[in-house]
């Protein structure tokens, strides 16, 4: 496993911003308290889909899933494959157990906190999918270090994925855009940029499942940018 120094900005306690909103409604709430302890990630110890899910098999992981509508999805369609949600905010965790149940997901284990707390501990090379759709962009330049796209993060994340892994960003945010750009470009020796014309990254490819949120840009006249980069 990849180590980082007490101190490292990669260490825990670097959330910003509330991990919670509105009171969850009883049902929310029961979902928190009954499913939520049955799928959620190990507090400690190394993260491998054997542990998660008793056999190997492809590792995905989300960072800050929202309302999980995403992650759920591509659970659905990659019934044979692990996937790992980290999301701080309690509604939207609560938000993702309610889409879990729904579709009877057994492919899922969530972790509400920080995602660095958990992919610091998965093993190097074990990703095969990586995904950071529509973070915060924190647009003013004295928050630049509480980006998530930033080089030590980046180097986490390359870590993790193996060879041919993808790292899905998704942004509407053109200051973001560009950062990130700048961040990977800084990257190219461990990234390729699946892009050979716009349509590449204007529109969702791959079996790229838009968000919600993603949905919701495009109604209020936001264009959202789609960016697959390849391991090498």
């Amino acid at each position: 496993m990849t180590a980082f120094k007490s101190g490292d900005p990669l260490t825990l306690n670097r959330l910003y911003g509330r991990s919670s909103g509105h009171k969850l409604r009883k049902g929310q709430q029961e979902l928190v308290d009954t499913l939520l302890p049955q799928i959620e990630v190990p507090a400690e110890g190394e993260i491998t889909a054997r542990r998660l899910f008793g056999e190997d098999r492809p590792l995905h992981f989300e960072i800050g899933f929202g309302s999980g509508e995403h992650l759920a999805d591509r659970a659905d369609m990659l019934p044979d494959h692990g996937f790992i949600g980290a999301e701080p905010f309690l509604n939207g965790v609560a938000a993702a157990l309610a889409h879990i149940r729904e579709k009877h997901l057994a492919n899922i284990r969530l972790w509400r906190g920080d995602a660095l707390d958990v992919l610091q501990r998965v093993p190097d090379g074990s990703l095969s999918f990586l995904y950071l759709l529509h973070p915060d962009p924190w647009p003013k330049s004295r928050h630049a270090k509480r980006r998530m796209v930033n080089d030590r993060p980046v180097e986490l994340i390359a870590a993790k994925l193996k060879p041919g892994g993808e790292f899905r960003l998704a942004t509407d945010d053109p200051t973001y855009l560009t950062w990130s750009l700048m961040v990977m470009q800084r990257h190219r020796h461990q990234f390729d940029w699946r892009a050979e014309r716009p349509k590449d990254f204007l529109e969702p490819s791959g079996g790229w499942i838009e968000t919600r949120y993603g949905a919701k840009s495009r109604r209020e006249g936001r264009r959202p940018y789609y960016l697959r980069y390849v391991r090498r």
